[in-house]
Formats: structure tokens, C-alpha cells, sequence
């Protein structure tokens, strides 16, 4: 952290320009408080709409690909089948419902399950580096680059259909640039809140916080099944009491650290990757992810496709209303973000938490896909209740464990691996939501029965790595439920005389 010994005018002189503006139309100072909401507000907007751009892709499958229900297992890739057939088969489509070539050939499933290993493989392994360049760069920089990178790929993708692009390898290359700027999210907004934030009540806090993932895809859901039919589709803040572990420091009443900032002058040492892999509980956590989000992110790439051809009290919904049917799962998954969060802060035990809502998903999928499609609303009311327990834990993970764990009591006091830290556990998990889409294009042409067996397997053995760490947290209660009861045994008793 900073020298507390004075204010560095590097820092009070440079405040952002909306914190500039807000003390200038106000004519006060802005609270710590207020600081804290401004932080809030403004990394939940933010990566609200990483995800809402994420989301676009999975609410187009069903139109790029209307015949996909039919297609069957293919491993051979487009590049091979579809220049070897016939003319008029290759046919490509501008009419809403034929699809687009190359998707909406025979292997259209296999091809889409391509797209979005590609994107979620650049996005694991770019969260890596941009944890990295986190720890060490303006954090304003890296989420603007990335917000407008984002922005610009998702676009280009959308691009193909008024360009009339038919390019499997343009798809591709877009998906990849657009998860290379996607990653750099994460990690940033991460690492801001949870320097703003001490430990007490974090859970709660950002797993309300964390909604913003279910609000970025229920608003990518929703305008994009809207748009479906238009085509294939450096403060200085007076502090109001005292701060918790890693708030900004303070220089008699004033803050020296900038909003979205690194601490300047810069003293601590950033940690290195190797180096915060040994933090006690990362690896445990990272590799639970990896199954978590192997489940989380199937739903979120295949939920809407797998509406479309399921048919729901006998009857099949169109794209449009499947995908604003999906949100619902994203609705039980706001849900159980804060719930896991409140869970978690109560019980200070933030593994058997996790374990707990990971294997409640098992029978959570098991209800769903058995009987979901008797009527709307028992698909529904299951919908919600399966994105309860499976995003619970990735919720809590993502952000109240990361940011726990980067400012684990083994780095004594350093708070330069926040970044690196939250990067590693979702960049692992990134991995298994790369993998999960990817199985799901193939295995689901021929049993989606196969798929939600695997999406149960991969629940089990997230909540049975997190095992050691629930021993040890189990045993951290009981022994403190043995000292508080003999503590009490050693108190001087007091008798109630007798009337």
C-alpha cells in the first residue's frame, strides 16, 4: 500500500472526472460511502454487459441452425463436409428459418459447439494474462480496452449476416478476439470490490452483487430474441467510519487510493502466478470451478436450444420464447448467488457452502430434465430451482472466495494478488466451461439424456473436490464449539433459590 506518512499529489490531483463532477455540482466532498456504491454501481454495469453480449450467441443457435434437432453425431469438421457437398445443398440462405450456411448443415450442432470452445478456450487462458496485467496496470485502462474490444467483436459477429459472410473461419476468429477481450473483465471488477470491501459481510454483499451476471444475460436474452426476427441472428473520500480489511488507507481524513487505480507510490511486490497457485485453498477452489462452470455455462450456451427441441406439455416454443423462457434460469441464479453469499457469511464456511449447493444441483438437474417438459410451469419452477443451485457456487467462488484468497493471511498484508488470484480460480474454471459446450454440440444429436448425465457427474465432483476443505472447516467448528462449551463450564454458576 502507500506511504501513510503524507498525501502524494499524483493522487488527490488526478480523481476521475465523474467523481470531478459530482463533488463540483454537490460543492462537498463525497463520502467513503458513497465512494463504495459508486464502485458497486459502476463494475456491476460492467460486466453486466460483458455477459449480456455473451449471451447473444446462444439465443441465435436456434436460427442458425433450425434443423439441428435432426443432425446426426459428427466429429468431422465443416471445412471437410460442407465443401464436399452437393451445390445445392451448400445453398446460402438469407430466408429466416433455412438457417445459415455453414451452420445449418448437417453438422450445424458440431460447428456451433466449435464456436464456443474457441471463444471460452481464449477466454480461460487470456484471464490468466489479464490477471496478471491487473496486478500491475491502471485498472481503468484494462476494463476499457476490454469493454471496447468486446463490443466491437460481438458486433462483427452480427456484421456476417448484413455482410452476407457464410465463413466458418470468420465466425471463428471473431468468437476468439471476442473472448481475448471478454477475459480482461473479470479479473478488474474483482479486484476493485474487493479492495473496497473487508471481509465481514463480503459473501452477502457480492453475491448481490454478482447478480449482475444473471442481469447481463437476461438482458442479452431478451434483446436478442427481440432482434431475432430482424435477422439471423483518483478519489480523495472523507471516511464516515472505520474501514475494514483492505479499504483504502487514510491520511488523517483523506483517501490515497485511487478509485480504479493501483496504489500509488507502489511498494508491494506483485504476486506471481506460481507463487499464488500455493495459496492454502486455490487449487481446491479452481478445479471445483472448473466443474461448476463446466455445468453453469452449458445451460448458458445450450439452455435455449435445448427448449426448442423439447417439447413442453407437447408443444415446441419458438426461438424467440425459448430464450425468454431461459432467463428464468438465470432469475434462480441471482437468487442463489445472494443466498450462498448470506450462507456463507453466517456460517463463516465458505467450502461447505459450495459443496452443499453443488450437490443439490444433482437432483436439481435430475427433476428437470425428467419432468420439465410435462407442463410450462413445472418447467419453470424447476428452471429456477436448478439455477439456484448450480450458479449458487459459481457465484460465491467467483467472487467472495477469490477475493477471500487473494487476500489470504499467507500474503501477509499484500493486496497485490487480488487480480492474479481471481484469474486463476475463474480462468480454470473458464477451461471447464469451454469443455462442457463443446461435449454438449456432440453427444446432445444423439441423447440429451447423455448430456445432463455428464452436467450430474461434473456437479458430484465439484462438491467431492471442496472435500478437505469442508474437513477442515467442520473440524474448525466443532473445535470451537468444544472451547466456547468449556469456557462456559469454567464460568461461575448461578443458582436459582427455591420459593
Amino acid at each position: 500500500m502507500g506511504s501513510l506518512a503524507e498525501p502524494t499529489p499524483e493522487t488527490s490531483d488526478r480523481k476521475p472526472l465523474g467523481i470531478g463532477l459530482i463533488e463540483h455540482i454537490k460543492g462537498t466532498k463525497i463520502s467513503f460511502k458513497t465512494h463504495q456504491v459508486i464502485v458497486l454501481i459502476l463494475t456491476f454495469l460492467a460486466y453486466a454487459s460483458y455477459h449480456a453480449t455473451r449471451k447473444t450467441t446462444s439465443i441465435v443457435k436456434s436460427t442458425l441452425d433450425p434443423e439441428a434437432s435432426d443432425v446426426s453425431l459428427k466429429f468431422i469438421p465443416w471445412r471437410k463436409t460442407y465443401l464436399h457437398e452437393p451445390a445445392e445443398s451448400r445453398k446460402l440462405s438469407w430466408k429466416l428459418g433455412d438457417g445459415w450456411a455453414p451452420f445449418n448443415g448437417s453438422d450445424g450442432t458440431s460447428l456451433l459447439g466449435e464456436l464456443d470452445v474457441a471463444f471460452l478456450s481464449v477466454y480461460a487462458f487470456g484471464m490468466y494474462f489479464s490477471g496478471h496485467l491487473g496486478d500491475r496496470l491502471d485498472l481503468r485502462i484494462v476494463l476499457t480496452v476490454g469493454m471496447i474490444g468486446t463490443g466491437l467483436f460481438t458486433s462483427l459477429f452480427g456484421v456476417g449476416y448484413w455482410g452476407n459472410i457464410h465463413s466458418y473461419y470468420y465466425y471463428l476468429i471473431v468468437q476468439m478476439l471476442a473472448g481475448l477481450f471478454q477475459s480482461t473483465g473479470w479479473p478488474s471488477v474483482v479486484a476493485v470490490v474487493g479492495k473496497w470491501f473487508g471481509k465481514s459481510k463480503r459473501g452477502l454483499i457480492m453475491g448481490i452483487w454478482n447478480a449482475h451476471t444473471s442481469v447481463g444475460n437476461i438482458t442479452g436474452s431478451l434483446v436478442a430474441s427481440a432482434l431475432l426476427s430482424y435477422g439471423p441472428e483518483s478519489v480523495g473520500a472523507d471516511r464516515e467510519e472505520e474501514d475494514e480489511l483492505h479499504s483504502p488507507k487514510k491520511i488523517g481524513e483523506e483517501v490515497t487510493e485511487p478509485l480504479l487505480r493501483p496504489e500509488t507510490p507502489v511498494k508491494e511486490k506483485p504476486v506471481g502466478f506460481i507463487e499464488a497457485w500455493k495459496i492454502p485453498g486455490v487449487a481446491p477452489f479452481a478445479l471445483c470451478l472448473f466443474f461448476s462452470k463446466l455445468v453453469a455455462y452449458t445451460f448458458l450456451y445450450w439452455l435455449p436450444f435445448y427448449i426448442t427441441h423439447t417439447a413442453i406439455d407437447g408443444k415446441y416454443l419458438s426461438s424467440s420464447a425459448a430464450g425468454n423462457l431461459s432467463t428464468l434460469f438465470d432469475v434462480g441464479g441471482v437468487v442463489g448467488g445472494i443466498l450462498a453469499g448470506h450462507i456463507s457469511d453466517r456460517l463463516d464456511a465458505r467450502a461447505i457452502t459450495a459443496a452443499s449447493f453443488m450437490y443439490c444441483a444433482i437432483p436439481a438437474l435430475f427433476f428437470y430434465r425428467s419432468y420439465g417438459n410435462i407442463s410450462l410451469i413445472l418447467n419453470i419452477v424447476l428452471m429456477f430451482i436448478t439455477g439456484m443451485f448450480v450458479n449458487g457456487p459459481y457465484a460465491l467462488i467467483t467472487t467472495a472466495v477469490s477475493a477471500d484468497l487473494g487476500t489470504h493471511s499467507s500474503l501477509k498484508g499484500n493486496s497485490r494478488a487480488l487480480a492474479t488470484v481471481t484469474a486463476i480460480i475463474d480462468g480454470t474454471g473458464s477451461i471447464g466451461a469451454a469443455i462442457g459446450p463443446l461435449i454438449t454440440g456432440y453427444i446432445s444429436a444423439t441423447s440429451w439424456s447423455a448430456v445432463f448425465t455428464m452436467l450430474m457427474a461434473a456437479a458430484l465432483i465439484a462438491g467431492l473436490l471442496l472435500t478437505r476443505l469442508v474437513v477442515a472447516e467442520v473440524t474448525a467448528k466443532l473445535a470451537e464449539s468444544g472451547s466456547q462449551g468449556r469456557q462456559q463450564s469454567r464460568s461461575p454458576s448461578v443458582t436459582i433459590e427455591e420459593v
